[in-house]
């Protein structure tokens, strides 16, 4: 695997915050939080492999997501840093404080909770299918192929803008083939016994009108994370920060400054 791309905005000498981004997402999906953060953080936004300008590789899982985040950060010389994720970066992040809990000073994590979801996302992938990239003028066309499958054209956005035009013709900055046979282990958490809990300062910032983190789920959240609080943003659904940017902020804000947790 080689190296992760990242976006830095800061400066170097300020504490170290990564932000981690979700399925089908980019590191650019975080730019409007980086350049707020940035004014007291050091923010490094990578893209996670298989997505954006990172290597695209044949495994997709946890354990190797959390490996190149760890050799990201001895690349750049950070012992240890704030981790912020959303949707599967968030489970990146948490596993990543699970397993090397000394290189993460706080966690907060966007819309996610450590356990195995049961839906898929088979949809969004025939809708990326539907997408003829030979056929294809300009993105109209493909925002077009794809709305009978995700009506939603915010979510269509979303998705389109993995898709880039190159002297030899459109294509998707996604490794679909390998996210697509990674599916299952997208969806899962890896398994944690207890003393595998992470004790440091952790949050999870959930939307209100999102069903990712249920009352059912806390119980396995104050398992494995017994430091955690939740902090709800009112009328946001699953894309908190981009739903409720101000509602977002006034949940993570404290908590990066060191308010207790």
């Amino acid at each position: 695997m080689g190296e992760l791309n990242y976006r830095s905005f800061g400066e170097p000498a300020n504490p170290a915050v990564l932000l981690l981004h979700g399925l089908f997402g980019a590191a650019s999906n975080w730019g409007a939080v980086a350049r707020q953060l940035a004014e007291r953080f050091h923010v490094i936004v990578p893209d996670l492999r298989n997505h954006g300008q990172s290597p695209h590789v044949p495994t997709h899982d946890y354990p190797s997501m959390v490996a190149d985040l760890v050799a990201m950060m001895d690349r750049l010389q950070l012992a240890s840093a704030i981790l912020v994720g959303h949707s599967m970066g968030g489970k990146v992040a948490m596993q990543l404080a699970l397993t090397h809990p000394a290189r993460v000073g706080r966690l907060a994590v966007v819309d996610m909770a450590p356990i195995s979801y049961a839906h898929n996302f088979d949809r969004v992938l025939q809708a990326f299918d539907a997408v003829d990239l030979a056929a294809i003028s300009n993105r109209a066309d493909a925002d077009r192929a794809m709305a009978g499958l995700v009506p939603e054209a915010g979510v269509r956005a979303f998705l389109l803008q993995n898709l880039v035009k190159r002297p030899e013709g459109w294509s998707w900055r996604l490794n679909l083939s390998a996210l697509r046979n990674a599916q299952a282990d997208i969806l899962a958490f890896p398994s944690h016994a207890s003393r595998d809990a992470f004790a440091g300062p952790t949050i999870f910032v959930h939307g209100e009108l999102s069903d990712y983190v249920k009352p059912s789920y806390e119980a396995e959240i104050a398992r494995l994370f017994p430091n955690a609080v939740l902090c709800t943003v009112t009328g946001a659904g699953h894309w908190v920060y981009a739903e409720r940017p101000d509602g977002f902020m006034d949940c993570l804000v404290p908590f990066l400054d060191g308010e207790p947790a």
